[in-house]
């Protein structure tokens, strides 16, 4: 019984912590990103399926940037900065859970 409450503890800490990464990445990307792209959070996360995003956010987000950086050539210096690469995990976690075959919707304008 000991051994199944620690492993009920342990879900529901990956879980919250999991939750945290995708709440963090919809103000990151509403905060540094919409602007930029000019679509709200929603738009943004249903562009791709969430499998398309985990290709898109591999290998240190380099699909997510070249996609973006080249349909958005403002946003470029900015997807490139270091600051951004500590964003990017969290904004994709995001379009992740929002993909458009994910069945879930953002509540973010």
């Amino acid at each position: 019984m000991k051994k199944f409450l620690l492993l009920l503890a342990a879900v529901a800490i990956t879980a919250s912590t999991a939750q945290a990464d995708v709440a963090m990445g919809q103000k990151a990307y509403l905060k540094t990103l919409k602007s930029k792209f000019g679509i709200n959070g929603q738009q943004f996360a249903a562009q791709h399926t969430v499998s398309e995003w985990e290709d898109l956010f591999a290998d240190g987000a380099k699909g997510f940037i070249k996609e973006y950086g080249d349909k958005y050539p403002a946003a470029t210096p900015m997807l490139n900065s270091p600051t951004m690469q500590d964003k990017l995990q969290d904004i994709g976690d995001f379009a992740k859970q929002y993909g458009s075959d994910s069945g879930n919707v953002p509540s973010c304008g």
